[in-house]
């Protein structure tokens, strides 16, 4: 009877501790702790945060400011672009990889100097865009041509494409055991590419639960993949805005959380086991959720940044989250041609939030 009265402590005691490991990793809650000006005024979208080199790198419009991730201050730009959509950097090889829609290249650039080193054209508007350290490639979606293309990162040239790929591209990530998985925002689809053959591997439909599949990151050591899906869709009630979390081996959404409207990124910390989402939405809120098993998941809490702050990136090493964002005025009158016109940026307000405990 002891020794069974000894157990059922000890059972007790271990699932208190699963139950608070949560709140012990957000001791002290999240919060705004600054905002980093940058001049322009034109658009951004995808930032990228390089733990190792310290660089923060924001795509604005038609260039690329590089922040130091300590300081906050700016260290220099890669300017001579066409609508800055996302970084990807590979530090053993210097280098640095813009998609941009110009109308559709990736622009490699020095890691030191900032210097652009060659464009390389891979289609029509590439979005999402991720570097494979252990093959050594970049791998662009590329929305208007429908094409997933892999450059050498070594030699700028072109490995291969992926065509046809049946919807609008959104944002993927490698596994590091060659496939990229790649959101169809317009479909509801999943795509498992094998990145060395080719071609499509597995496509996975992810309606009705997540109508629109748009931000993504993956735990690469229990195969499970973070999407943020947007809401919408044909069913009534509309279907909601939440984190899907899939299981890699055959497309299965095994857990889901809900998060805010106007999702457009998100990251895992592998280390703490957090899932990061950012929603840019009427309020704008930073959801944090940690990951209990690869099935399960809670949220740790709902930090408010601004609207609009729908894209992120996380410093590893801090912790601390980084958003890009901008006041807004009122939206322009709707036209035939633009129904639904965007608010306008006010002038001078583009920013970058740093969100620490």
């Amino acid at each position: 009877m002891k020794i069974q009265a000894t157990l059922s402590r000890l059972v007790a005691v271990a699932a208190l501790l699963l139950a608070i490991v949560p709140m012990l990793v957000s001791a002290g809650g999240y919060h705004v702790i600054k905002r980093i000006p940058i001049p322009g005024d034109t658009g951004w979208d995808y930032i990228t945060a390089d733990t190792t080199g310290r660089r923060l790198y924001v795509p604005h419009g038609i260039e690329v400011v590089v922040l130091d991730l300590d300081s906050g201050s700016t260290l220099g730009k890669v300017a001579g672009l066409k609508g800055a959509h996302g970084v990807a950097v590979a530090p053993e090889l210097g280098r640095g990889f813009i998609s941009a829609t110009d109308p559709g290249s990736v622009t490699i650039f020095d890691l030191k100097s900032f210097a652009v080193i060659d464009r390389v054209r891979v289609g029509d508007d590439p979005n999402g865009i991720v570097y494979d350290s252990k093959l050594r490639r970049v791998f662009t979606a590329d929305r208007g041509s429908k094409r997933l293309t892999a450059i050498d990162a070594a030699t700028g040239k072109i490995a291969g494409t992926i065509e046809n790929l049946g919807g609008r591209t959104e944002h993927l990530a490698a596994d590091g055991a060659g496939h990229v998985f790649l959101n169809m925002q317009d479909v509801g689809k999943l795509h498992k590419l094998d990145v060395q053959a080719f071609k499509i591997a597995e496509t996975w439909d992810l309606t009705p639960t997540c109508v629109q599949p748009s931000s993504m990151d993956m735990d690469t050591v229990h195969n499970r993949i973070f999407i943020g899906c947007r809401g919408g869709g044909q069913t009534q009630p509309p279907a909601p805005t939440l984190l899907a979390i899939v299981n890699a081996a055959n497309g299965k959404i095994v857990a889901t959380q809900p998060i805010g409207p106007g999702v457009d990124a998100l990251e895992f910390d592998a280390a703490r086991g957090l899932v990061y989402v950012s929603t840019g939405g009427d309020e704008g809120v930073l959801s944090i959720f940690h990951e209990d098993s690869p099935d399960k998941y809670t949220l740790v809490e709902n930090v408010k940044t601004l609207p609009g702050a729908r894209t992120m990136a996380l410093d590893h090493k801090t912790s601390k989250v980084y958003l890009p964002v901008a006041d807004m005025g009122a939206a322009p009158a709707p036209t035939a041609e633009n129904p639904r016109p965007r608010p306008r940026m006010v002038p001078a307000s583009f920013s970058v939030l740093v969100v620490g405990e």
